[in-house]
C-alpha cells in the first residue's frame, strides 16, 4: 500500500495482486476474468456449476425477511456500492437485456480517501479487501447479498418487484 499526499488531500494505493484475487474466486468456486486498470479491478464472475441463481435479492420485499435477517453485505441498486467496502457490483446481461443469473461483474477500487475506513473503523490494506472479497464471493453463493433501492442493479434470487405485464 503506497499514501499519496497532494496538498491537503491523502489517498491510500492499494497494491492487490491479480494472481490471488484470482485464487480467492477459484477457491469459491466461480470462473472469471480479470482486467487490472489503474484504479480500479474489474472482475467478471461465473458460477457455471450453479443450479440456483446467484444469492442476490430485493431487500425492500417483504418477502424475503429471512434473507435479508441473516445477510452480511448491502448492495446500493442505483450505485452498485457494496456498502462500507471498496467494491462495486454489477450484473452482467444477455443478448436481449435480461440479467444473467450466474453471472456479476465487480470492480475493486484501488484508490481510495485516506481517511476511509471498514466497519469498525478497521484501517484498509491489501489483506483486509482479500478478506472482504472472500467472504462476499461466499455469500453470493450461501448466505445473500441483499440490493438496497434503485433501478441500477437488479435482484437474482428471491422475490422482487415485476414492473412488466403479469398473467
Amino acid at each position: 500500500m503506497q499514501v499519496l499526499e497532494a496538498g491537503p488531500h491523502k489517498y491510500l494505493l492499494l497494491e492487490l495482486d491479480t494472481e490471488f484475487i484470482g485464487n480467492i474466486a477459484r477457491q469459491t468456486g466461480f470462473e472469471f476474468k480479470v482486467d487490472d486498470g489503474k484504479r480500479l479491478i474489474s472482475l467478471d464472475l461465473l458460477a457455471a456449476d450453479r443450479q440456483a441463481p446467484l444469492l442476490l435479492f430485493d431487500a425492500a420485499d417483504p418477502g424475503n425477511l429471512g434473507w435479508f435477517s441473516r445477510c452480511q453485505f448491502y448492495v446500493d441498486g442505483r450505485t452498485g456500492a457494496v456498502l462500507q467496502t471498496p467494491l462495486m457490483l454489477a450484473n452482467q446481461r444477455d443478448r436481449s437485456g435480461r440479467p444473467l443469473s450466474h453471472a456479476i461483474r465487480l470492480q475493486i477500487t484501488k484508490e481510495l480517501p485516506g481517511a476511509y475506513r471498514m466497519p469498525g473503523r478497521q484501517p484498509i490494506t491489501e489483506q483486509v479487501v482479500y478478506a472482504v472479497l472472500f467472504n462476499f464471493l461466499n455469500a453470493l453463493l450461501n448466505t445473500g447479498v441483499g440490493v438496497c433501492g434503485g433501478p441500477g442493479v437488479r435482484p437474482l434470487a428471491g422475490r422482487s418487484e415485476h414492473t412488466g405485464q403479469r398473467n
